[in-house]
């Protein structure tokens, strides 16, 4: 594997849609850059999926995007990053990557009321990074936790606003609110794209979170020291690639991200070899 340069593209990936939150963040802060975007829509959703599973999925993955000139590694996926972060880190020592951290952080500073709600998968709850976090960070704070069954999938569909969709946010927020949060932290990447729904239902006075601008500027500070980062100036072209029904994640890509672009599919071999055709990466 060549060394990396400043040409080259951030590899950014998900177990389906939900990265394109944290994509959407990294346009608008390094619009400049190049990126590989691989949706794992074949595996969706990663929160129920054993550890040792979703840990082969995202070493697959990451070769893949590796092999294809990825000079950084996002890991736009919470139960990817709860899972595989760690390991991703020792199996490749010399890349750089970034993953989710629940916010349990900045929740816990700024709450009045000393009551926050979490909205995660379960693999994310289960994790060591989200224990490591509320230990360090959530000391006097009572945080409420839903894992909202159904959600992923239905931001897969494009549903963002629907009956079905509002129902499984209403059941979540609402003993939420009856217990007095002022905080909304998103713990799953999908989640951003139904803020409007939540601060719907939770109203102005609830902070709702959202990690994916934080995520971005973490990934700028990496490729600024390592000198990674592309000149300022000009339109990196994304590429996207996925394990499921390309075209529909396609349709999807004005909603979710606000741009168009092509989606291109690729196939696991087993649980760690995607099928790989050499990507021509270029401006």
């Amino acid at each position: 594997m060549p060394p990396a340069n400043s040409n080259n593209p951030i590899g950014v990936f998900d177990s389906g849609v939900g990265g394109l939150s944290v994509l959407r963040a990294i346009r608008e802060q390094m619009p400049e850059e190049p990126v590989i975007y691989f949706g794992d829509q074949g595996h969706v959703p990663y929160g129920p999926r054993p550890l040792q599973q979703v840990r082969d999925f995202s070493e697959g993955i990451t070769r893949f995007l590796l092999n294809n000139g990825a000079k950084i590694i996002v890991v736009a996926c919470n139960a990817a990053s709860a899972a595989a972060l760690t390991y991703l880190r020792q199996t490749f020592p010399d890349v750089s990557f970034v993953g989710m951290e629940p916010a349990v952080k900045p929740a816990a500073e700024h709450t009045e009321t000393g009551v926050v709600g979490v909205l995660a998968t379960p693999a994310t709850f289960q994790g060591a990074l989200y224990a490591s976090v509320v230990e360090r960070f959530a000391n006097g704070v009572e945080l409420l936790q839903d894992t909202c069954v159904g959600l992923v999938q239905q931001i897969e569909k494009g549903d963002l606003s629907g009956p079905a969709t509002r129902k499984i946010l209403e059941d979540a927020l609402h003993p939420m609110l009856a217990k007095n949060i002022d905080t909304v932290v998103l713990a799953c990447t999908h989640y951003p794209f139904v803020i409007p729904l939540i601060q719907e239902i939770v109203g102005e006075k609830v902070r709702v979170i959202d990690p994916a601008p934080a995520v971005a500027r973490q990934a700028k500070r990496l490729l600024e020291a390592n000198r990674l980062k592309r000149p300022v100036g000009g339109r990196g072209k994304v590429q996207f690639f996925t394990s499921g029904d390309a075209s529909f994640v396609q349709s999807l890509l004005p909603k979710l991200l606000g741009e168009d672009g092509v989606v291109k599919p690729l196939h696991w071999d087993g649980d760690k070899a995607l099928r790989e055709d050499r990507i021509q990466i270029s401006d």
